[in-house]
């Protein structure tokens, strides 16, 4: 018996994994976070003694980072007890309280009708791949070899060409036994009372094969290489098998990528996601011939928690930008959002990772902007208001917004961020004028002899290369001691694993190779400094270490070393991390003081921001002499 998918997604949405799965192990109480749904166990289906098994409600489906084996409740049951899938359905939808549908033959037998026509989009699919070996297919492997779409990219999404033929694909199809009728419900050919001949619906293109979350062929994207066609890109028709606003070009890859933690990137088109998959972002999608939906946003949350939302940033961009936030915001919830980048003008995906590289890219996935910060942004584009009634309007505005969210703990949030983001704009502001119109003298805003005003900076300015290098950013030396010392004994992290998962970098880089160090600890805790270095070059964080190792050699930092005794490697970490949280503390310190200052323009609150400044000046200054430190690693003394 066939089950609907609506049937499978009930039982999975009423029963949660962890409850299946916990039946059959024993949870790692240090690991699992039960509040969340969040459980770690010894993998049942391969011998270990550190707990690899990773399972996770928010998803509804398991992972061993030892083994690989991975997937959904009825997988469970299946590998592990040996019964039948029918059976764990049985059994699962009797606990899930779900009951269990009665048989419908119209329903099996429109079941059977949709496998004869994923037959057809397979035959289809052959057929267009084949003409693009063929010589017919010669300009469009040229215009491939120019978009620089490899031979291995072009086999793994299966690439094709449809030769300018009005009759090519139908005369294949109707040679291998496809009927007419069936070709008509694929959308492979254009049909109807006032077409007396039907035709090929693709002419002339290069064809993308776009495929269901099982990896079947549901539809095809075609794209013109004549310029003198009404439309550029031409998608298969709405059918039995194909629904736009609920698939996504890459979306099986994706899903997967999702469940091992990558990101998951929207982008615009076909060749972006080629390309970001072909630079290692194996969970870049794309919607099809629509913009973001509802649906594709649900789609999204299932596979990740918050997806990475791209657009360009030229005026639609930011205009499909918009649109994506006004759908986004009535659907959130909570620990469910999206992240916004925007690219520098005048580049997509595809033009930005060949131009100026795969960390380029990284580094704007990376450092995405929050839904809420992305709202703030597109309001306070202008600049800062000035007029009363113009604060007023933008405050009202920003309430607006909030007021849209459906869920009400979300919706209270987002209204207390932005009361926040306004009186702190509003108090920023205060301070350069006295109410009587005469100049402070800590602000003199329309002199410039002191202060300066806030500056509000596009983001295609901001990721311009006026504003952002291109060589590797860099990290602060603190920041790279603790780094360099967890990367180079990694047995140093494993008693402070919850710290430092809270611990707060400065610097991008640095929170990007501690986030990888962290998921590799704990996925793999016997692997030792080689093994960790190795992993972490694999993830593209290698210019990164190689500056960080520069970096304290040339000031003589040895702490961190691969060579230095454990025991001096330890007490070096302690006491840098003992100034990194001194630090973090004297600067939220001095925003405090600086909000003060606005406020209260008083010596003692002028006193005390300076007193701050220098607190800081002296920790970031500070070395730590410790006697007998470094005696095992062949020193008296040591500074940190």
């Amino acid at each position: 018996m066939r089950f609907s998918d609506h049937f499978l997604d009930e039982i999975r949405n009423r029963l949660p994994i962890t409850q299946v799965v916990g039946e059959h192990v024993v949870w790692d109480k240090r690991k699992s976070q039960p509040g969340k749904g969040d459980m770690w166990a010894c993998c049942p289906f391969h011998g270990e003694k550190s707990p690899s098994f990773h399972a996770d409600d928010r998803r509804g489906r398991y992972h061993c980072f030892g083994c690989g084996v991975s997937g959904d409740h009825f997988r469970f049951l299946t590998d592990k007890t040996g019964m039948s899938f029918p059976e764990a359905v049985e059994l699962l939808a009797g606990r899930a309280g779900v009951p269990m549908p009665a048989r419908d033959e119209k329903a099996e037998k429109r079941a059977e009708a949709r496998r004869s026509l994923h037959d057809v989009m397979e035959l289809a699919t052959a057929y267009f791949v084949e003409a693009l070996a063929h010589n017919v297919g010669a300009r469009a492997r040229g215009y491939l070899l120019e978009r620089g779409v490899s031979g291995a990219m072009q086999q793994r999404f299966r690439i094709g060409f449809a030769p300018d033929s009005r009759n090519g694909l139908k005369e294949f199809l109707a040679a291998n036994g496809v009927s007419a009728r069936e070709m008509a419900e694929t959308g492979l050919v254009v049909h109807g009372e006032d077409i007396s001949v039907p035709y090929d619906r693709f002419r002339n293109r290069l064809m993308f094969p776009i495929t269901d979350f099982r990896g079947r062929v549901i539809a095809f994207g075609g794209r013109a290489l004549s310029a003198d066609v009404a439309a550029k890109y031409l998608n298969s028709p709405e059918t039995e098998l194909f629904h736009k606003r609920q698939t996504l070009y890459n979306g099986q890859a994706a899903r997967q990528a999702g469940y091992d933690g990558k990101p998951l990137i929207v982008v615009e088109g076909y060749l972006d996601v080629i390309a970001a998959v072909a630079a290692g972002f194996e969970g870049a999608v794309a919607p099809l011939g629509t913009a973001l939906t509802e649906d594709h946003l649900n789609l999204l949350w299932r596979m990740t928690d918050i997806p990475v939302l791209c657009f360009d940033g030229d005026s639609a961009g930011m205009r499909a930008a918009e649109r994506s936030v006004d759908i986004a915001l009535p659907l959130l919830k909570p620990g469910k959002s999206v992240s916004i980048v925007t690219l520098p003008g005048g580049l997509d995906p595809d033009d930005l990772i060949k131009q100026q590289g795969r960390q380029a890219f990284a580094d704007l996935v990376a450092g995405g902007r929050s839904l809420a910060d992305a709202i703030w942004a597109m309001e306070t584009a202008g600049g800062i208001p000035e007029a009363p009634e113009q604060r007023a309007a933008l405050e009202a505005r920003l309430r607006e917004r909030a007021a849209r969210i459906a869920d009400v703990s979300v919706r209270r949030h987002y209204s207390q961020a932005f009361d926040e983001k306004i009186s702190s704009l509003f108090i920023s502001t205060r301070g350069q004028y006295r109410r009587d119109g005469r100049n402070n003298g800590y602000e003199q805003r329309r002199t410039g002899q002191r202060g300066n005003p806030k500056m509000l900076v596009s983001d295609t300015l901001r990721n311009s290369r006026l504003l952002k290098g291109a060589a590797t950013p860099g990290v602060i030396p603190r920041e790279a001691v603790i780094l360099m010392s967890l990367v180079n004994h990694p047995e140093l992290a494993q008693a402070r694993l919850e710290a430092l998962a809270e611990i707060e970098f400065q610097s991008l880089p640095a929170r990007q190779v501690l986030a990888a160090f962290l998921d590799l600890v704990t996925v793999h805790p016997d692997l030792g400094p080689n093994g960790i270095a190795e992993a972490l070059i694999a993830r593209g964080h290698g210019p990164v270490l190689d500056k960080m190792r520069s970096q304290l050699a040339r000031q003589g930092i040895w702490q961190a070393d691969a060579e230095t005794a454990q025991s001096d490697a330890e007490t070096g970490l302690k006491h840098s991390l003992a100034l990194h949280y001194k630090s973090v503390q004297l600067n939220r310190e001095l925003k405090a003081a600086e909000l003060a200052l606005g406020e209260d323009l008083s010596e003692n609150a002028f006193e005390r921001l300076r007193d701050i400044q220098n607190q800081i000046s002296s920790v970031d200054g500070t070395e730590a002499l410790i006697e007998g430190f470094g005696s095992l690693s062949g020193r008296a003394t040591r500074s940190l």
